[in-house]
């Protein structure tokens, strides 16, 4: 697919929706990218993906790692059609950030390919690295559905990063925020517990 064909889908599936957000970053937006719209339909998540794991067919993956939610949901079908077992990164119950709990474990040296489903600060990436990073694996890459900063935050890791899918959205600071400034009504979709300011 296209980005101009990748677009065409995300907007008929409704993915892209306009207004006023606070990202899960604590940044704000007028567009949020609500990548469940997506994944509520397994077939448009499984040819997705494929595009994902045909990019590291011949890599040797022995395991895919996703931070909870919706980076999970991509990396158990990456995981699938690569024929690996795949890890959850979910939120650490005593620290902040991230970690491997359920028994989950990688054994030093073992190829890992991280995926996760919309960059725009790279936060929940970074909490996923630093999580991984603690049984120091060989990981070989990272690969996002949908790059919506501009391919700017895919700069700050130490392993290649590549998206299905780059955008340049805006993004501000609460304090910078014009739409703050106007008064606008804002909401704070997705699952990280930022307040809406």
């Amino acid at each position: 697919m296209t980005d101009a064909t990748l677009l065409e889908l995300f907007q008929r599936l409704g993915v892209v929706t306009h207004g006023h957000f606070v990202l899960s970053s604590g940044r704000h937006s007028d567009e949020y990218w609500e990548k469940f719209r997506l994944l509520e339909w397994p077939r448009v998540t499984q040819q997705l993906c494929e595009r994902i794991a045909e990019r590291y067919r011949t890599a040797a993956i022995e395991a895919v790692v996703g931070p909870t939610t919706g980076g999970a949901l991509l990396a158990q079908e990456v995981a699938r059609q690569l024929d690996t077992r795949c890890l959850i990164a979910e939120p650490a119950l005593i620290n902040q950030g991230r970690e491997l709990r359920r028994g989950f474990t990688l054994r030093a040296g073992e190829r890992v390919l991280i995926v996760d489903d919309v960059l725009t600060t790279g936060l929940s990436l970074r909490e996923t690295i630093a999580a991984v990073e603690r049984y120091a694996p060989n990981t070989i890459g990272i690969v996002v559905l949908i790059d919506r900063s501009g391919d700017n935050a895919a700069q700050q890791f130490s392993v290649p990063c590549h998206a299905l899918f780059t955008i340049s959205a805006r993004s501000y600071l609460p304090e910078d925020c014009p739409f703050c400034a106007q008064g606008l009504p804002i909401v704070k979709p997705g699952t990280r517990g930022a307040v809406a300011g």
